[in-house]
């Protein structure tokens, strides 16, 4: 080296100074490794009281268990999970929200309730911290920037089982259409409506809409039953869940109706069968974004690890969850050791394929799943009732 590049260095060095240095000859991957591994926290919204709780319980068990199978680590950085109870009212869902916010949380998911997550919109986007949820999506939920779900939108399972079920029944049938009156109800009658043919004669003109009730008595039912089954339908349609769904299936039979039924997965997913006589579930038709049986390599891998764990195959409900966290770690990894929740949000976007136990799916432009729905009977397995695959319905989203 001649002296005068000996000085030129000398003078390039001292006007560096040590950091200066230390960035013009790379990062010092100890520092490196220590930021891209600090800690976050993640907020999950879920029912932990009231009738909602088991499917608040597969909720946290489905991401739980991505924590479990990838070293409780989203994007490279351990994970603090913080669970605030939805409860059963928007207001509960609030106070759960505003909770986790305060914790400092870089991203939330979870939510069940539609109502709840209406009632929460303007907090999550004003707060600007992305929400994934992992079930709850009315269809009137739009134009948001900060939420995205992993679920579906509520009217699509009708929408996907409308045209089969037109398919299905003589020019001469009749259906009933009976279901709760909140939120999510409308949306699920409005798709199977417009996907069976909403000017069709067979379809009833007026839905039979009973009380919404999480956790409903025994003959909660029993006098809208009795006014849906006064014309002598040949099917039926509802939309129900967890206990909900329990006791309208039993009501309904009990009543003497051993006809076909059809509905949202939802009617018999989760604990449902499992509190069902084969009489009163077999036979029952459903459509939904999942089954348990589903034959493809990540599913292969989530269901096997689940009944592992607990002792039981898993729900749609834990599914999209673990979906959530799948697509959280996506996002944190593409926004880097130091994200923010504004740029994990940007990250959301790029995400691109999920390879999920559903089948592949993707965030289309209103940040809810593209995704294949999938025609579901229930029947007898050993001594357990289970949701058996028929055949693909549609691609929706």
């Amino acid at each position: 080296m001649s002296e005068m590049d000996r000085r030129r260095a000398l003078k390039l060095l001292a006007a560096l100074g040590t950091t200066g240095l230390a960035a013009a000859c790379g990062a010092d991957p100890a520092s490196e490794e220590t930021a891209s591994g600090s800690p976050i926290r993640i907020g999950l919204i879920a029912p932990q009281t009231g009738g909602y709780k088991s499917i608040g319980d597969e909720i946290i068990n489905g991401f739980q268990l991505f924590l479990d199978l990838n070293d409780k680590q989203l994007g490279g950085r351990p994970v603090t999970l913080l669970t605030a109870d939805e409860g059963e009212t928007e207001q509960t869902g609030k106070d759960a929200v505003d909770g986790l916010l305060k914790q400092g949380v870089l991203a939330l998911t979870g939510v069940v309730n539609s109502t709840t997550m209406v009632g929460i919109r303007d907090t999550v986007e004003q707060a600007r911290v992305p929400l994934v949820g992992s079930n709850a999506s009315p269809k009137s939920l739009q134009s948001v920037v900060y939420i995205w779900r992993t679920s579906y939108v509520l009217d699509e399972p009708g929408r996907a089982l409308g045209p089969y079920v037109a398919q299905q029944l003589p020019r001469s049938s009749r259906v009933a259409i009976i279901a709760p009156d909140n939120l999510g109800s409308r949306d699920a009658v409005q798709g199977f409506r417009e996907g069976f043919g909403a000017s069709d004669p067979r379809i009833a003109s007026e839905t039979t809409w009973t009380e919404f009730l999480t956790n409903p008595g025994k003959n909660a039912y029993v006098a809208s039953i009795n006014q849906a089954l006064r014309d002598n339908p040949d099917a039926i349609f509802c939309f129900y869940a967890g206990p909900a769904a329990v006791q309208f299936i039993k009501q309904l039979r009990a009543a003497g109706y051993q006809k076909e039924i059809y509905a949202p997965g939802f009617l018999t997913e989760g604990s449902v069968l499992g509190e069902l006589r084969p009489a009163e579930a077999t036979g029952i038709m459903t459509s939904l974004n999942y089954s348990a049986d589903l034959n493809n390599a990540a599913n292969r891998r989530f269901a096997s690890a689940y009944r592992k764990t607990h002792s039981t195959s898993p729900t749609t409900y834990a599914m999209a969850s673990y979906d959530a966290a799948q697509v959280l770690d996506k996002a944190i990894r593409l926004a880097g050791p130091t994200a923010t929740s504004q740029q994990v949000n940007l990250a959301l976007g790029k995400v691109g394929q999920i390879d999920s136990p559903r089948g592949p799916w993707q965030f289309n432009q209103p940040r809810t799943p593209q995704q294949k729905w999938y025609l579901r009977k229930v029947q007898p397995d050993g001594r357990l009732l289970s949701n058996v695959l028929v055949n693909e319905l549609a691609t929706l989203g």
